[in-house]
């Protein structure tokens, strides 16, 4: 069997899984206050150009981190603006409402959504002579990739990151697959674009070559003032927290987060090539490394019996939408095996 169900079906990258091995017998202090999360902080700052005065946390999940991160950038009795396709809001099981939080969707397009409709939104908002009895928009969450693998191009941040800026509210982005939005092919936007374009982002490190773990980056300490003991608070706290500074820094050395997303999204474009060459429509077209396809039934009941992926959404009566995904394990041979089956 080959495997494209998500981007986590394998453990860590080799380079991370040896790093881990190397370091295992060593004594450090707990919650964080080693010298290799010190090192992996230190080198995220630094690369995101925010040295002086930004700040970095680590967190186990991207759920765990989307709902700290959004509780402590709300006010009890705000909202969050996000795409009515947003992780947050259809595969995070409630988390989000369930600290209080309700999620106000916009209509998104493939994915994303558009700054004129953002401010339409904002704006409608505080047209209405009732909104001190409704749900403040209090910040807006993208995610870069986008649920559907589609990417923001910087003009389109810097539309949006004009909107907040205009009504004083936070721009988060979920960056869960962040390596493989900037290795994606006309990608013009770099990690200082993310970070200086959003209030808080995090970089995706379970999706991308790490066994488990996130870094939440912000630009503006005080937003997150405390968030060591809000994220305590969640029962988010990782005592090892050893293991993720260890993690990030090996993804940041030698350039290996960036070879993991090039490596991932080229196997995609392989993998989408071949099925459009043999006459298979997109569901979506994306640029990174999820592919969507609408197919036959019969065909994903064939290709089944050598690969296993996703359906997008229930079965439908002749065709259904499919996802397959690539990481940094995936092979020229996976992507050959799958072909041929077509």
């Amino acid at each position: 069997m080959v495997y494209f169900d998500s981007d986590y079906m394998v453990g860590a990258h080799p380079l991370v899984m040896q790093r881990l091995v190397d370091t295992n017998m060593l004594h450090t202090p707990g919650y964080g206050r080693d010298r290799f999360t010190a090192e992996a902080r230190q080198t995220i700052l630094d690369l995101c150009g925010i040295a002086d005065y930004g700040d970095v946390f680590f967190l186990e999940g991207g759920t765990q981190a989307n709902a700290v991160v959004i509780d402590r950038l709300l006010d009890h009795n705000d909202g969050v603006v996000a795409a009515d396709t947003a992780h947050i809001n259809v595969h995070e099981a409630g988390a989000i409402e369930s600290n209080g939080h309700k999620i106000l969707t916009l209509q998104g397009e493939n994915g994303k959504i558009s700054a004129p409709l953002l401010r339409r939104y904002i704006e409608d908002f505080y047209k209405d002579d009732t909104n001190r009895y409704m749900v403040r928009p209090g910040m807006v969450y993208i995610s870069f990739p986008t649920a559907l693998g589609t990417i923001y191009t910087r003009s389109e941040l810097e539309e949006i990151n004009r909107v907040c800026a205009d009504y004083n509210i936070p721009l988060y982005i979920d960056g869960a697959r962040l390596a493989y939005g900037l290795a994606a092919e006309n990608c013009d936007v770099t990690i200082r674009d993310i970070a200086s374009l959003s209030d808080v982002f995090y970089i995706g490190g379970t999706k991308c070559g790490a066994l488990f773990g996130e870094a939440v980056v912000t630009r503006r300490r005080e937003l997150l003032p405390r968030f060591d003991s809000l994220i305590k608070l969640h029962g988010a706290t990782l005592a090892k927290g050893r293991l993720l500074g260890v993690q990030f820094q090996t993804l940041f050395t030698d350039g290996l987060y960036d070879k993991i997303g090039k490596h991932a999204v080229q196997m995609a474009m392989r993998l989408k090539n071949g099925f459009v060459s043999k006459g298979y429509k997109l569901f979506i077209d994306s640029p990174t490394n999820q592919q969507f396809f609408i197919l036959p039934n019969e065909v994903i009941d064939r290709l089944r019996s050598v690969a296993s992926f996703e359906l997008w959404g229930s079965r439908g009566e002749q065709s259904t939408p499919v996802r397959f995904v690539t990481d940094w394990s995936t092979t020229e041979s996976d992507i050959d095996t799958l072909l041929e089956c077509l």
